[in-house]
């Protein structure tokens, strides 16, 4: 249990890791930052929530 918490979160920061950099340089207007962040936001909660109706 506690091994595949450790993997979730190494890949979780792997994939931020991965993605920020990018992320960051793409979105220099505030307007469009702050429109694909929380289109992030909202992809996040959802998923959030669809885990932990399933589990």
């Amino acid at each position: 249990m506690i091994l595949d918490k450790i993997i979730s979160a190494f890949t979780l920061i792997a994939v931020l890791i991965l993605v920020l950099p990018n992320f960051f340089r793409t979105n220099t207007n505030k307007k469009i930052f702050l429109k694909n962040l929380s289109i992030w936001g909202i992809i996040v909660i959802f998923l959030m929530i669809i885990l932990n109706l399933i589990f």
